[in-house]
């Protein structure tokens, strides 16, 4: 990559793989990786990627191909890239995962520990001139944004997208919903030869892990699946059965997951790249918005086409070459002089570049629920009233709103809300929100979505706002049946051009059961927990109970939508 003013580091070397390269770390035990380096006397940086994946697949030779479940793991790049500009590339073994020492414990302090040694060990070797940073999407981020918290010296720069920084709310719970299909799959096929810290079991006597066993089982939404009973009640007989029970056995958001979330520390100086796609609003959008808002030291944003980055991830190679070389060989790429933020704005095929976020030129409009399905910015009529729907075992019904066809290209950017009021004959309700478009012809496609429980609609006042609701989920509150309470539900962020003519919708439902996702990405967002007994579902629309949709317009809408559609009726004949 090069311009008229810079070029970032040419293809100049051969690379030399090194083999099982064995890091000791404080723990008493030592991690297993791979060095791929260039052939040269010269001391270079080092480009670090961590994982509890196959080692050997991550050096796989594949035509890029879209995310699937063969080569979903393959997030640290191509391994022939930097090592050819001038960088080694490690590509490191997780404890308890591939041939590294001791035990998995996902995202917990002793594997931080561990990526914060072996950053300081290879910076101390003799082919390395002292400066380290970090490549990968995905799993690959995640703990390396609670590294950088312990400040390693040697840590020079993250090139950290794709990654969530919430397991409770972003991975695990959804708003306090269980999505429990995803995590028994992943632990049993997508890890390499895992083998799981069992220190939490240990921390409870015999006597107390079965008090909680029992109290689990008495819940309806875990006695029903009958892979959450065998996790449960036969937890000893196998690492995936103890990976899944833990999360059972911790359903609200207490210091199993606070502490592997990063504190986001105001002196944190090191430069980080994050971003994503809009697509991943079921697992990391959430997260790399997040972390950029917080992140103290340079920092730089990209969200790109609702499409995940094909395997191996090469459409970051150039990008993270132009941010390694400013950063760790002192080229001047000109990269951070540019906006810190870049947004794909979807049905444009179009970038937007911005300075803050959420985007300062944001207009959050109330677009009110009504009768008929009408989702509007008009006020709520006199004869507005309500909508029900049943959710069981053989009827999962919906309330649905849309807008009329807009008659002015209106851009949508940012995060949205859905403020509602609601009441139900259970006593509890499983929130599913999607947010979505409708095109000319009619056909909708999925924009975001959002989630919670009814049980755990507490709001922390001093963390929300109006745009970005924030739930403690440090308890659960039944609801009585046919009460009514407002919610809350913060909803992904989202980029989109709504096209004169096109519709935004809502739909409101009490679980995801029965559907089916519609491809290998979106896998994330279904495989929830539900309610197993019939419920009448009423979400209430008058003007007491003002429910409605806070929508981030960037753009356009200055008048409005048209109910009439901008349609004059003809003239009446003269007589």
């Amino acid at each position: 990559m090069l311009s008229q003013r810079w070029e970032t580091s040419r293809r100049r070397f051969e690379i030399e793989r090194h083999r099982n390269i064995r890091i000791p770390v404080r723990a008493g035990f030592e991690l297993d990786c791979d060095i791929v380096r260039p052939v040269t006397t010269e001391r270079v940086p080092v480009i670090l990627c961590v994982f509890p994946f196959d080692k050997e697949g991550m050096f796989t030779t594949v035509m890029p191909a879209a995310i699937s479940g063969q080569y979903v793991a393959i997030e640290g790049g191509d391994p022939n890239f930097y090592g050819r500009r001038g960088y080694a590339q490690v590509f490191l073994s997780l404890r308890g995962t591939g041939d590294s020492g001791g035990a998995y414990d996902h995202m917990g302090p002793g594997m931080i520990e561990d990526i914060y040694d072996a950053i300081e060990w290879l910076a101390k070797q003799p082919w390395c001139d002292g400066q380290v940073a970090t490549f990968g999407t995905s799993f690959f981020s995640m703990p390396i944004k609670l590294v950088a918290q312990l400040k390693p010296p040697s840590l020079k720069a993250i090139f950290a997208p794709f990654g969530t920084d919430d397991q409770y709310r972003q991975a695990v719970f959804h708003g306090g919903i269980f999505n429990f299909q995803f995590h028994h799959w992943w632990y049993s096929h997508a890890l390499s030869r895992p083998r799981l810290d069992r220190s939490f079991r240990e921390s409870l006597s015999d006597e107390e892990w079965g008090r909680r066993v029992a109290e689990a089982l008495q819940d309806p939404e875990i006695a029903s699946q009958p892979a959450l009973v065998e996790a449960v009640t036969n937890a000893d007989a196998s690492d995936a059965n103890m990976y899944v029970a833990e999360y059972v056995l911790n359903p609200l958001d207490t210091a199993k997951y606070q502490s592997r979330r990063p504190n986001y520390r105001h002196d944190l100086e090191i430069p980080a790249y994050f971003g994503g796609d809009w697509a991943m609003h079921t697992l990391h959008t959430f997260g790399d918005f997040r972390a950029y808002q917080n992140w103290s030291g340079p920092k730089k944003l990209t969200i790109g086409p609702p499409y995940y980055l094909d395997r191996p991830v090469y459409q970051y190679a150039h990008e993270s070459l132009r941010f390694f070389d400013y950063w760790l060989k002192g080229v001047d790429t000109e990269i951070m002089d540019e906006p810190p933020i870049s947004l794909f704005i979807q049905n444009t095929g179009e970038w937007k570049q911005a300075h803050q976020w959420p985007l300062p030129e944001t207009l959050w409009t109330e677009f009110y629920l009504h009768d008929g399905g009408l989702l509007s910015e008009h006020e709520l009529f006199p004869s507005d009233s309500s909508t029900s729907f049943v959710e069981s075992a053989s009827e999962h019904g919906a309330a649905e709103f849309r807008t009329p066809m807009m008659v002015e290209n209106t851009e949508v950017c940012g995060p949205l809300a859905l403020h509602f009021f609601a009441k139900t004959t259970d006593t509890d309700v499983l929130w599913f929100v999607t947010v979505f478009q409708v095109d000319e012809q009619g056909q909708e496609r999925n924009l975001t979505r959002g989630w919670l429980r009814g049980s755990q609609r507490r709001l922390d006042p001093e963390k929300s706002k109006p745009w970005a609701p924030y739930h403690p989920h440090d308890l659960r509150e039944p609801l009585t049946p046919g009460e009514v309470y407002p919610f809350s539900i913060e909803i992904a962020p989202t980029g989109v051009l709504l096209k004169a003519g096109m519709r935004l919708g809502v739909r409101i439902k009490a679980t995801d059961r029965g559907e089916t996702p519609p491809n290998f990405l979106e896998n994330h967002a279904y495989g929830h927990v539900w309610r197993d007994g019939p419920a009448t579902v009423t979400v209430l629309h008058d003007n007491d109970h003002p429910s409605h949709l806070l929508v981030p317009v960037t753009r356009g809408n200055r008048i409005g939508t048209f109910m009439s559609g901008g349609v004059m009726p003809p003239l009446e004949p003269k007589h």
